[in-house]
Formats: structure tokens, C-alpha cells, sequence
């Protein structure tokens, strides 16, 4: 069902004004009927929207479009769990979608740097070569980041480990919003280039 709806994807056209109105219905919908055509409105609304999301934070175009679907998928496996108490039905999906892009960066770059405490704290369960490996990949991404010229590092810093947006490390650094993605660009290719074997 979900790929017949991503293959069979009309052009997107700004949705309707009544239809924020009906989110939660189409949600409470997918949930109880498992509506095909609820979710289709859905996906046809959302998935563009999320897609320049994406693109905006940095994401290449495949990468935006594959978060975006997952993003949609996961609200068809999870739209049961959505409530008033949660926010608005876009705020929700949205949530879904950052944190699919948080959990993708993770996989793909590990930012967030260990305190010597979190080191010591091993599972009694890892091997010793495990643990071994885990030290080595986090020394790499140490030397990485600290490699990148300062500007570079601390747009990465800001992003990656206090979660600002591009805009708003503008905003902090008092910087063009152009600047601070170029800055984020670059500092990105050269991380991903020098942990490509880490994939």
C-alpha cells in the first residue's frame, strides 16, 4: 500500500484550506480503518513539505525524499498514537520527522562526544575488542571535528550537539543564513569523507 501510494504520487499542490481541519480525522482514520485514502491525503500533503524540510537542514535530495517516506510510513504505523494532548496533527508528524533525521545522523556520523564517566560505564556484555572499537571511532570523530577550521566547528557544534536550526545558528552567530549553511555544507562533506571507512 505505501509503495503503490509513493509510486502513483500526483504533482503537490498547496493543500486545501479545509483540509487542516480534517488532520485529525484523517488521522483517527488511518488508525480504527486503516484508510488508504486518508493516508494518501496525507502523504500527498506532507511528504513535499517534509522533503523541503529536509533539504533545508542540509540533506541531499535522496536522502529528503527517503526521510520523508519513512516519515509518512512511520504515521501509518503509528497514528493510533496520536492525540490533541500531543499538538496539532503537523507538529506531530513533524516531531516524527526530526526525529527519524536525528536518528539518521547518528547512524551515519556519531557527533555526540562521550564524558570519560559514559567511557568507563561498559557493559559487562562487551567484548573487550568491542570496546576497544567503540574507543577508536570515538578518538576518530574527536580528531575529525577538532581538524575542521574553528567557523566550521562551531556551526557543527551548534547544530549537532546543542540541536540549534540553521536559522537560528545565524541568529547566534550573527551570520548571513547562507553562510551558516555553506559553513555546515563543508564541514559535513569533509566528517562523512574522513569516516567513510567507519560506515
Amino acid at each position: 500500500m505505501f509503495q503503490a501510494v509513493t509510486a502513483h504520487r500526483p504533482p503537490f499542490r498547496a493543500p486545501a484550506p479545509y483540509l487542516k481541519g480534517m488532520m485529525p480525522d484523517l488521522l483517527s482514520r488511518i488508525a480504527s480503518e486503516r484508510s488508504e485514502e486518508a493516508f494518501r491525503r496525507l502523504f500527498e500533503t506532507f511528504v513535499p513539505r517534509i522533503r523541503s524540510y529536509m533539504r533545508s537542514r542540509g540533506a541531499d535530495a535522496a536522502a529528503a525524499e527517503d526521510l520523508a517516506q519513512e516519515t509518512l510510513l512511520m504515521v501509518w504505523r503509528k497514528a493510533a498514537l496520536y492525540s490533541a494532548e500531543k499538538g496539532t496533527p503537523a507538529s506531530w508528524i513533524f516531531t516524527i520527522a526530526r526525529n527519524l533525521r536525528i536518528d539518521r545522523l547518528r547512524k551515519e556520523v556519531p557527533w555526540q562526544e562521550l564524558g570519560e564517566d559514559q567511557e568507563e560505564i561498559a557493559s559487562d556484555d562487551a567484548a573487550p575488542d568491542e570496546l576497544v572499537s567503540l574507543r577508536q571511532r570515538q578518538e576518530r570523530v574527536r580528531s575529525v571535528l577538532a581538524a575542521l577550521p574553528p567557523d566550521q566547528r562551531e556551526a557543527v557544534t551548534l547544530a549537532f550537539i546543542e540541536g540549534l536550526s540553521h536559522s537560528e545558528i545565524a541568529a547566534r552567530l550573527s551570520l548571513p543564513l547562507g553562510t551558516v549553511k555553506s559553513r555546515m555544507r563543508l564541514a559535513y562533506g569533509k566528517v562523512r569523507a574522513a569516516l567513510e571507512d567507519l560506515q
